[in-house]
């Protein structure tokens, strides 16, 4: 999940002495991937600064037009041109309090929002309807840090006039990407966390409040509560806020929200953002008022529960959504006010004109609300912290917070009794640590006091001892056995610091891994044949699967299922590797006119009795589009087929060193005139052909060839040759000669050609097929194969008798077993 931590912002809770590039350092090597470090106000420069408007007057010349002094130190002032129509309203007077905005002088760089891309360019003097302009008051889009350029922007009255813009707004950014079930780590105080336990600083928590002074009951006098479902909703925590006024949220609360990557709303809701944000806990605000007339005007009640079959929900997006019986919701007496971790309904939204305040706060069970989200297709920063396994001891923590800052910015006040339910708190996680199970794993002497330092420094408690009893703390919820403090031990400490030793011991003996020795060999060759090679999902929908066998349903006893699928389009682990081949196709073909690829994977097939599955890996080729560029020369492009395969199948084949052995074969999915079995010593190892015209349409593929081929990887590899003895090339000359013979039309060629071999012996050393004809001068139901055969022996020079010698015992075990004749 992506993080952005603003670094300003990070610095309320630890002090850091490091350039943002040598934090994002250290943080990456103690486990937490910094993906960059965006610099705010990095090409303001010293160009840039605090100004206080002194006046505005109406441009002589331009109804739409104003001219601005502004002052930015102590005698300097300067006049300007503008269009801002937040500035146009004050030629009429300035107000009582100072109006600062950001000025720009000539020479500073800032982002031109007329370009595409929005490029850097450098501010330069201009004469705007004859009067002359040095400077500009900037939008939040020319300086950088918002979308908005409607008008400039104004800073608060107690910005400094004449202090670099750099030094009262700029910034940096860390943007993290934080991978796993790490719930701890989505926010700035779990950052900070960090930050102080690898700097060996103290972390600062005098900026949130003391939730153990709040008095907390299970039914406060304003709101019943009442979790109806425990197993999914371990704790419920509510406050009430009264009298507030909803309006704008404070400048320096937007411009973190904005650096984060959320858009300012409003107090209320930009609170419960910011808070989410800071403690990693989301909240949600109900309007009270809305609650009370729900109830008809007596005290409202809030329900935990899951919802009922056929109930909906308009959510605060304006979109109905249709609710399953699994699905956790926030609901009073009068039906459904929000669905639990994803998003509140619209029907108890604050608006501006909302003035009590109910604030949740909830636990909730991960597993449960990522498979809502999945279900209704809805993410949002809520749903995806509550995915994770949070703290849930954190719940009136961050209400508070929050509700402290509603009383501050909206003028309102806290009532001083919190609801709280927590049927589900969980029992304190002890583990024992003994050091020398720390050094053993390590690998090196590490002193206890810093094991405990660290330790402690992520919020863990320590009794020292023989063995350090170790008390985890509730928001490390992944922490259950000793390895993972050692893991903690070790990457606080720094992966950097670890001493390089050799191996003291010999290495041990490389044993083979045929499975992988023989992927990778079928990746090499079919690599250097010019395909490329793709890695498919193995969760499919079996649907897919049983259009490719020509079936009308597919046969869910012969697929394994998945207990807690993506979606419905993957329930399934798949049988075969074409629906993966034939979707990357699809999804290609709408860019490149070839397509050629393979896979090598596994396949899944149940086992009647056993939990597992049988797990055979497969390999898969696909080939389509034209067969070569356009060129110069001009020569024809046309289509791949199925001869553009079966000659790369014989490279392959070649290069494995395996005889196969092809026949014609009708199987699904492939065209019934267009599919050849291929054996090797009579063992079925695939199939190659050109799929189906009617599963093309399926498959919304082109009208076009799509060759396919699909073997089983065992059974090719366990025919491979891998220690095969080279042969002397002959230093005689060879004889060249055509033989044509006429067989039944329904004799393969390969078998013909399997006894030119037989019958030839050592002295036949290729027989090529160049002709096939069917005609006049054929018999009705024969056909004629001619060859291009090669006699070469490697002690001698062939004479006439030796190649007359051959050929007549060719001909004759071709009459004896195939019934064939020479040509006339």
């Amino acid at each position: 999940m992506a993080l952005r931590t603003p670094i300003r912002w990070l610095q309320d809770f630890v002090s850091c002495p490091l350039t943002p590039e040598e934090l994002a350092e250290r943080l990456t090597i103690s486990g937490m991937e910094v993906e960059g470090v965006e610099r705010i106000g990095e090409n303001w420069g010293d160009r840039c600064l605090v100004a206080e408007v002194q006046e505005v007057v109406k441009h002589p010349d331009a109804d739409s037009l104003s001219l601005v002094t502004v002052k930015y130190g102590d005698q300097d002032t300067l006049q300007l041109v503008t269009g801002a129509p937040n500035i146009r309203e004050l030629e009429s007077g300035l107000p009582e309090t100072p109006v600062k905005v950001a000025l720009a002088l000539t020479g500073a760089k800032l982002i031109n929002p007329y370009k595409e891309g929005h490029p850097l360019t450098e501010l330069k003097p201009s004469k705007i309807r004859g009067i002359r302009s040095e400077g500009m008051i900037c939008s939040e889009l020319e300086l950088g840090i918002g979308e908005s350029h409607e008008g400039v922007l104004l800073l608060p009255e107690e910005a400094p006039t004449g202090t670099l813009l750099r030094d009262y707004l700029g910034d940096a950014v860390l943007d993290f990407d934080i991978k796993g079930g790490f719930a701890h780590l989505l926010s700035i105080l779990g950052i900070a966390r960090e930050t102080a336990a690898i700097l060996d600083r103290p972390l600062k928590r005098d900026v949130l409040p003391d939730a153990s002074t709040l008095e907390v009951v299970a039914q406060p006098e304003a709101i019943g509560l009442e979790i109806q479902d425990p197993d999914l909703c371990p704790r419920y925590s509510a406050l009430l806020i009264r009298g507030v006024t909803v309006g704008p949220s404070p400048f320096w609360m937007q411009q973190r929200l904005i650096r984060c990557g959320m858009r300012p709303i409003n107090n209320i809701v930009d609170i419960t953002n910011y808070v989410m944000l800071e403690l990693g806990q989301p909240l949600h605000a109900f309007d009270y008022q809305k609650l009370r007339e729900r109830a008809g005007g007596e005290r409202p009640t809030i329900i935990v529960r899951r919802a009922r079959s056929g109930e909906t929900l308009t959510t605060l997006d304006d979109v109905e959504r249709a609710l399953d019986e699994n699905m956790l919701m926030i609901t009073d007496t009068a039906g459904l006010i929000a669905i639990a971790g994803v998003m509140g309904g619209a029907d108890t939204e604050v608006t501006e004109a909302s003035t009590d305040i109910l604030l949740e706060a909830a636990s909730l069970e991960f597993l449960n609300n990522r498979r809502t989200v999945q279900q209704l297709k809805l993410r949002t920063e809520a749903a995806e912290r509550f995915g994770k396994q949070l703290d849930p001891d954190g719940t009136l923590l961050a209400a508070l917070r929050a509700a402290e800052l509603m009383a501050t910015y909206g003028g309102g006040q806290l009532d001083p009794v919190a609801g709280d339910l927590y049927p589900g708190q969980p029992e304190p996680v002890t583990l024992e640590l003994d050091p020398n199970y720390v050094h053993r794993l390590l690998g090196i002497e590490l002193p206890v006091a810093e094991m405990i330092r660290i330790l402690e420094a992520l919020e863990f408690q320590v009794t020292p001892g023989d063995s350090l009893t170790v008390t985890v703390p509730n928001h490390r919820q992944d922490v259950r056995i000793p390895a993972d403090l050692v893991e903690e031990i070790v990457r606080i400490h720094g992966y950097t610091q670890m001493p390089a030793t050799l191996i003291r011991d010999e290495l041990p003996p490389q044993r083979p891994n045929p499975g992988v020795e023989h992927a990778e060999r079928i990746r090499n060759l079919l690599t250097g044949l010019g395909l490329d090679e793709i890695i498919t999902y193995s969760m499919v929908d079996p649907h897919d699967e049983a259009r490719l066998a020509q079936q009308e349903a597919p046969d869910l006893s012969q697929f394994v299922p998945l207990k807690n699928p993506l979606s419905q389009e993957r329930t399934h682990l798949r049988r075969t590797l074409f629906p993966g081949a034939l979707q990357t196709a699809r999804s290609n073909l709408r860019f490149l006119d070839r397509i050629t690829l393979f896979e090598v994977g596994s396949v899944f097939h149940p086992q009647a009795g056993q939990t597992l599955p049988e797990e055979p890996r497969r390999l898969s080729i696909l080939l389509t589009g034209i067969r070569q560029d356009a060129g110069w020369q001009g020569a024809e492009a046309g289509k791949l087929d199925f001869f553009d395969l079966k000659g790369l199948l014989e490279e392959f084949f070649q290069a494995l060193h395996v005889s196969v052995e092809w026949e014609q074969a009708q199987e699904a999915p492939f065209h019934p005139g267009r599919c050849a079995a291929l054996r090797v010593a009579g063992t079925l190892v695939g199939h190659t052909g050109e799929l189906h015209p009617e599963l093309r349409h399926v498959f919304e593929l082109p009208e076009q060839p799509i060759a396919l081929a699909h073997f089983d990887v065992t059974a090719l590899m366990s025919s491979s040759i891998s220690g095969y003895q080279m042969q002397d090339i002959s230093a005689f000359t060879p004889v060249f000669e055509d033989l044509a013979v006429v067989v039944d039309a329904e004799v393969p060629a390969a078998s013909v050609e399997t006894l030119l071999y037989e019958a030839g012996g050592a002295l036949v050393r290729d027989a090529r097929l160049f002709d096939v004809y069917q005609g006049e001068q054929v018999p009705a139901g024969k056909k004629s194969l001619a060859y291009a055969l090669t006699y070469q022996a490697t002690d001698r020079t062939l004479n006439d008798k030796d190649v007359e010698k051959t050929r007549k015992r060719i001909i004759k075990r071709l009459e004896q077993n195939l019934g064939a004749s020479l040509r006339a």
